[in-house]
């Protein structure tokens, strides 16, 4: 690019980052009156449900109403009391802060949402609950703040931005790089051709589990305190397992994938930034081939995307080695006049090369960027406490959120496409507009599965 170009493209950025980022930066620094509090309830608050409850809590304009978990030390707080084969996980809350008396405990998240004194929830339990709490809170007049990834199936998806649109809720969706200002600067960079034509997009998971694994166990009771039918909910009956709950449900796909785990992530950050709704084709390859643990999930797995305007993505999950896939950073994005490199703490860009019959040098300058110091001027350093920040300030003004339903709905749809390339062994054919796939009736048969009574989507 020329100076001048350049020059406009990061201001344009900034801009545009300031004008995304003022309302968290002004409410943080605000001091709340008691009329603009937003009273919270909180579904599920085990290990990413605590952190969210710490992070709202933070905020000024925050009053802690109700709590909902079906493990009765957690909904209450008294952490001691954790049966200590899950404390043993280390994928439990750290810490417990004894409870105010006017907090309402409640096993059953429906108590929680039939509260009036309840504004909004947050919502961090399985995946496979998202759904119907979601669904439910919104039909109870409550706005929402749900953890990834949004659902389990793609009709859920669909179902709950549905029910948004006809009660009018805010939902803000829980896809952490919405709030990071590397991403927010980049969005508009990249798509006016900061690296060129982006032509390729890479992540990776890597967690080398090898040799156990999540472990190989059989049904035992569950542990005092544990409502496990209501834990399984929608889901099929069946006896309580230790390496299912209560951080390893990841590695089930009834309840989970690292596909919607991680890969949903990453897939909202590159299809953001290449303005991209949703793929147009899907292949996927993987197995269990090397751990001979209990997942029903891929050890290996690699699959590939292609994109309406020609790129292709392609994310790989290795759960059975341990080698760096990238040389920087989480995300790569190859263009025709460079790569880009970037996390939330920055960015690299590497000029390309010349190829064949090309007699050019090279087309763009390298750079660096660093974010600690815009990071710690906002007062909320990491991106989940600017999306709760941003939630908080919607509930207000009901502005659209940084990751509203949509949002969080077709980027969770690249998981689930994923898993039923896989499941099915083909290659998807995808309509994003009818959300259906248009070669293949077995796989169209796994965008959704019956729920186990009485529950519903309503």
């Amino acid at each position: 690019m020329s100076t001048s170009r350049r020059t406009f493209l990061q201001t344009s950025a900034l801009a545009a980052t300031g004008a995304a980022l003022a309302p968290a930066a002004s409410a943080a620094a605000r001091t709340a009156a008691p009329g603009d509090r937003v009273r919270m309830g909180f579904i599920g608050v085990g290990n990413r449900g605590t952190q969210l409850l710490e992070t709202f809590l933070r905020q000024p304009d925050v009053e802690l109403v109700a709590i909902s978990d079906v493990y009765e030390p957690y909904a209450t707080r008294k952490l001691s009391d954790v049966h200590p084969r899950w404390v043993a996980s280390g994928r439990i809350p750290r810490d417990g802060k004894p409870l105010a008396s006017s907090v309402g405990v409640h096993r059953d998240f429906r108590e929680l949402l039939d509260r009036d004194d309840v504004d909004a929830v947050c919502i961090a339990t399985p995946d496979h609950w998202h759904a119907i709490q979601t669904i439910q809170a919104l039909e109870a007049g409550k706005d929402v703040y749900v953890e990834k990834p949004l659902s389990i199936t793609l009709h859920e998806g669909r179902r709950m931005v549905e029910a948004q649109k006809r009660t009018g809720r805010v939902v803000q969706v829980g896809l952490n790089r919405r709030g990071s200002p590397v991403y927010q600067k980049l969005v508009p960079l990249v798509r006016e051709g900061l690296i060129g034509d982006v032509t390729v997009a890479r992540a990776y998971r890597i967690s080398n589990m090898a040799p156990d694994g999540i472990g190989t166990l059989g049904p035992e009771a569950p542990p005092p305190g544990l409502d496990w039918d209501l834990w399984l909910g929608p889901r099929a009956s069946r006896p309580y397992q230790y390496n299912i709950a209560p951080y390893y449900f990841r590695w089930w796909k009834d309840y989970s994938s690292q596909m919607g785990n991680w890969g949903v992530h990453y897939m909202d950050a590159i299809r953001w930034m290449l303005d991209e709704q949703a793929p147009v084709a899907v292949s996927a390859h993987g197995s269990k081939s090397v751990l001979t643990d209990d997942r029903t999930i891929p050890d290996t797995m690699e699959v590939t995307f292609e994109l309406p305007s020609g790129p292709v993505v392609i994310f790989g999950i290795y759960e059975a080695s341990g080698g760096p896939a990238l040389p920087h950073g989480e995300i790569e994005l190859q263009g025709t006049k460079g790569t880009l490199y970037i996390d939330e703490g920055g960015y690299r860009i590497v000029p390309s090369r010349p190829g064949q019959f090309q007699t050019w040098e090279r087309q763009i300058e390298p750079a660096e960027y660093d974010e600690e110091a815009a990071s710690t001027a906002l007062g909320e350093r990491d991106s989940t406490g600017r999306l709760v920040r941003n939630f908080l300030d919607c509930v207000g003004t009901r502005q659209t959120p940084l990751c509203p339903l949509e949002e969080g709905h077709r980027s969770t749809s690249f998981a689930h496409l994923a898993n039923i390339a896989l499941e099915t062994k083909s290659r998807i054919e995808w309509d994003p507009e009818k959300e259906r796939v248009v070669n293949g009736p077995a796989a169209n048969d796994l965008l959704h599965y019956e729920y186990r009574q009485p529950w519903s989507l309503g």
